[in-house]
Protein backbone atom coordinates (compact mmCIF):
# COMPACT_ATOMS: atom_id res chain seq x y z
CA UNK A 1 0.00 0.00 0.00
CA UNK A 2 0.87 3.54 -0.95
CA UNK A 3 1.80 5.76 1.72
CA UNK A 4 -0.17 8.54 2.40
CA UNK A 5 0.96 12.22 1.25
CA UNK A 6 -0.72 15.55 1.75
CA UNK A 7 -1.46 17.71 -1.16
CA UNK A 8 1.33 19.89 -1.50
CA UNK A 9 -1.19 22.90 -1.85
CA UNK A 10 -2.78 21.95 1.67
CA UNK A 11 0.59 21.66 3.39
CA UNK A 12 1.69 24.66 2.42
CA UNK A 13 -1.52 26.61 3.24
CA UNK A 14 -2.39 25.09 6.35
CA UNK A 15 -1.14 23.39 9.97
CA UNK A 16 -1.60 20.03 10.91
CA UNK A 17 -3.44 20.13 14.42
CA UNK A 18 -4.76 16.35 15.00
CA UNK A 19 -3.63 13.46 12.82
CA UNK A 20 -4.72 9.68 13.41
CA UNK A 21 -4.60 6.79 11.20
CA UNK A 22 -7.71 8.04 9.51
CA UNK A 23 -7.02 11.58 8.62
CA UNK A 24 -5.63 14.90 9.58
CA UNK A 25 -7.21 18.15 10.99
CA UNK A 26 -5.63 20.94 9.16
CA UNK A 27 -6.40 24.84 10.09
CA UNK A 28 -6.34 27.40 7.45
CA UNK A 29 -3.29 29.58 8.04
CA UNK A 30 -5.41 32.91 8.09
CA UNK A 31 -6.61 34.40 11.57
CA UNK A 32 -9.45 36.42 9.84
CA UNK A 33 -11.39 33.14 9.54
CA UNK A 34 -11.69 29.98 11.57
CA UNK A 35 -11.65 27.08 8.77
CA UNK A 36 -10.30 23.67 9.42
CA UNK A 37 -10.01 21.14 6.72
CA UNK A 38 -10.43 17.30 7.23
CA UNK A 39 -8.46 15.02 4.81
CA UNK A 40 -9.41 11.57 4.77
CA UNK A 41 -6.47 9.40 4.45
CA UNK A 42 -7.52 7.41 1.31
CA UNK A 43 -6.94 7.70 -2.32
CA UNK A 44 -10.60 8.04 -3.04
CA UNK A 45 -11.74 11.85 -4.22
CA UNK A 46 -15.12 11.67 -3.18
CA UNK A 47 -17.20 11.53 -0.34
CA UNK A 48 -19.68 8.45 -1.97
CA UNK A 49 -16.47 6.62 -2.85
CA UNK A 50 -15.78 5.70 0.88
CA UNK A 51 -17.01 2.30 2.31
CA UNK A 52 -19.66 3.49 4.85
CA UNK A 53 -17.10 2.68 8.08
CA UNK A 54 -14.87 5.34 7.13
CA UNK A 55 -17.82 7.60 5.62
CA UNK A 56 -19.13 7.18 9.90
CA UNK A 57 -16.00 7.83 11.30
CA UNK A 58 -15.59 11.14 9.07
CA UNK A 59 -19.04 12.66 9.90
CA UNK A 60 -18.28 11.70 13.38
CA UNK A 61 -15.05 14.13 13.38
CA UNK A 62 -17.40 16.23 11.29
CA UNK A 63 -19.80 16.26 13.75
CA UNK A 64 -17.55 16.88 16.76
CA UNK A 65 -16.09 19.79 15.16
CA UNK A 66 -19.21 21.32 14.76
CA UNK A 67 -20.13 20.91 18.33
CA UNK A 68 -17.15 23.01 19.56
CA UNK A 69 -17.08 25.64 16.78
CA UNK A 70 -20.74 26.11 18.16
CA UNK A 71 -19.89 26.51 21.67
CA UNK A 72 -16.16 28.13 21.46
CA UNK A 73 -16.79 30.25 18.24
CA UNK A 74 -20.31 31.17 18.28
CA UNK A 75 -20.86 31.10 14.39
CA UNK A 76 -23.50 32.78 12.91
CA UNK A 77 -22.95 29.77 10.07
CA UNK A 78 -21.12 26.82 9.61
CA UNK A 79 -19.94 25.98 6.73
CA UNK A 80 -19.54 22.20 5.56
CA UNK A 81 -18.30 21.45 2.10
CA UNK A 82 -16.15 19.16 -0.18
CA UNK A 83 -15.29 20.95 -3.01
CA UNK A 84 -11.77 20.02 -4.69
CA UNK A 85 -12.03 21.86 -8.02
CA UNK A 86 -8.40 22.90 -7.21
CA UNK A 87 -6.87 20.00 -5.24
CA UNK A 88 -8.37 16.85 -6.44
CA UNK A 89 -7.42 14.73 -3.04
CA UNK A 90 -10.69 14.29 -1.11
CA UNK A 91 -10.92 17.29 1.86
CA UNK A 92 -13.32 18.16 3.63
CA UNK A 93 -14.31 22.21 4.87
CA UNK A 94 -15.57 23.24 7.74
CA UNK A 95 -15.67 27.18 8.16
CA UNK A 96 -16.60 29.08 10.80
CA UNK A 97 -18.80 32.89 9.34
CA UNK A 98 -19.75 35.61 10.71
CA UNK A 99 -22.17 38.39 9.34
CA UNK A 100 -19.41 40.33 10.32
CA UNK A 101 -16.00 38.83 8.64
CA UNK A 102 -14.53 40.28 5.36
CA UNK A 103 -15.80 37.83 3.21
CA UNK A 104 -19.44 37.92 4.19
CA UNK A 105 -21.68 36.69 2.35
CA UNK A 106 -19.55 35.84 -0.65
CA UNK A 107 -17.30 32.19 -0.31
CA UNK A 108 -13.92 32.21 1.04
CA UNK A 109 -12.18 30.99 -1.48
CA UNK A 110 -9.49 32.98 -3.25
CA UNK A 111 -10.27 36.04 -0.98
CA UNK A 112 -7.67 38.37 -0.86
CA UNK A 113 -7.63 39.72 2.69
CA UNK A 114 -5.43 37.54 4.83
CA UNK A 115 -3.80 37.42 8.57
CA UNK A 116 -1.16 34.42 9.47
CA UNK A 117 -1.90 32.81 12.84
CA UNK A 118 0.38 33.50 15.50
CA UNK A 119 1.81 30.62 16.71
CA UNK A 120 0.50 30.65 20.38
CA UNK A 121 -3.28 31.09 19.20
CA UNK A 122 -2.85 28.05 16.57
CA UNK A 123 -1.61 25.98 19.75
CA UNK A 124 -4.16 26.72 21.69
CA UNK A 125 -6.55 25.56 19.06
CA UNK A 126 -4.78 21.98 18.85
CA UNK A 127 -4.74 21.78 22.43
CA UNK A 128 -8.35 22.09 22.36
CA UNK A 129 -9.05 20.02 19.54
CA UNK A 130 -6.66 16.90 20.61
CA UNK A 131 -8.98 16.41 23.60
CA UNK A 132 -12.31 16.83 21.68
CA UNK A 133 -11.45 14.63 19.21
CA UNK A 134 -10.42 11.94 21.95
CA UNK A 135 -7.09 11.21 20.06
Amino acid sequence: MTPFVLDPRLADDCFVLVESDQFILLLMNNALIPWFILVPKTDKTELHELDSSTQTQIFSVINRLSAFISTDYKPDKINVAAIGNIVQQLHIHIVVRYKTDCYWPGVVWGGTEKQAYKEKNMEKVKLKLVSILEL
